[in-house]
């Protein structure tokens, strides 16, 4: 199979019940991968796209996330209700995934990559 255009990369972390920071399995993203990879190839997208599982994407707390490269675009608190528009914007071969409409709410901006717990500390990922 050939390099694909774009690959969504789902996290699938798994903390333990009751971690603080909470994890994308938590939020169904095992579901939401599944759903996703079966979205791809029914819609015959699988030549040009491959969502696959990862491990933490370090935003637990806006989980689920999906990952959308080479677009360096993160989507947070995906659900399957996105799909939809997830396809589409995959078969928009020359649109990035964020400049679907109904993604744009989704696009995690840089300040939410801070952890909220660090971030009442005073502590930020570029410090």
């Amino acid at each position: 199979m050939p390099k694909r255009d774009r690959y969504l990369f789902v996290c699938t972390n798994r903390r333990p019940d009751g971690n603080p920071k909470g994890s994308c399995a938590q939020s169904g993203s095992e579901e939401l991968l599944a759903a996703l990879k079966a979205a791809v190839v029914t819609n015959k997208l699988q030549a040009v796209s491959r969502p696959c599982g990862a491990s933490c994407l370090d935003v637990c707390w806006e989980g689920p996330v999906v990952a959308v490269m080479p677009d360096d675009v993160f989507l947070g608190r995906v659900t399957k209700d996105d799909i939809p528009a997830i396809i589409e914007a995959l078969a928009q071969r020359d649109v990035k995934v964020s400049e679907h409409p109904k993604l744009r709410d989704k696009v995690l901006s840089r300040g939410q990559f801070d952890d909220p717990a660090l971030v009442k500390l005073g502590v930020k990922k570029g410090d």
